[in-house]
C-alpha cells in the first residue's frame, strides 16, 4: 500500500490554490499529457463535497476510466477525494493547503492499493509507484504555474 506525499510551494493564496486544485477545467490542463478529460459527473468548474467526476485518460499506454468523489472538504485548507470506480483497488487523495508568509504549501498525500494482490505489489515496486509519483509531481508543477501566472490562464 504505497503512500506518496509531495509538497509544492506556490506563490499564491491558499484560497486560489484550493480552488484551482478542485477545478475540473484546471485538472484537464494539469493532466494534458495523459489526455485526461471529464466524461461523467461534474465535468466543468469547481467541485464541492459530495461531487463525483469520471475521468477518461491514457495511463501506461492504456485508455482508462476512473470515478472519484470528494468526501471531505474544509475550504481553503483541505479536501479529500476517493476512488469510487477504476483501475486501483482503492485510493484516498488528501489535498492540503498551508498558508506561508509569501504563499502556500500544497501537499498531495496519495494512498493507494493496487489490484491483483502480489502481482499488484510487484507492479508497485517495479513501476507503478514511480509512475504515480511522477504524475502527481507534474500535475502540482503545472498547477503552480497556473496559480503564479493566473492572468495567463482561463479557469
Amino acid at each position: 500500500m504505497p503512500i506518496i506525499e509531495h509538497h509544492e510551494f506556490i506563490k499564491a493564496s491558499p484560497e486560489l490554490c484550493f480552488d484551482l486544485a478542485r477545478n475540473v477545467d484546471v485538472h484537464t490542463q494539469t493532466t494534458s499529457h495523459t489526455k485526461e478529460r471529464a466524461v461523467g459527473g461534474v465535468t466543468t468548474g469547481l467541485m464541492e463535497k459530495g461531487d463525483s467526476v469520471t475521468w477518461e485518460a491514457v495511463h501506461l499506454g492504456v485508455k482508462q476510466r476512473l470515478t472519484a468523489k470528494i468526501i471531505e472538504m474544509d475550504r481553503p485548507h483541505m479536501f479529500v477525494d476517493v476512488m469510487v470506480k477504476g483501475a486501483f483497488h482503492s485510493f484516498v487523495h488528501t489535498h492540503t493547503f498551508e498558508q506561508k508568509e509569501d504563499g502556500t504549501v500544497m501537499v498531495d498525500h496519495f494512498h493507494y492499493t493496487s489490484p491483483f494482490g502480489v502481482i499488484g505489489r510487484l507492479a508497485d515496486r517495479h513501476f507503478l509507484e514511480k509512475y504515480m509519483t511522477k504524475f502527481l509531481v507534474r500535475r502540482a508543477k503545472v498547477l503552480k504555474e497556473i496559480a503564479e501566472n493566473e492572468d495567463k490562464y482561463i479557469t
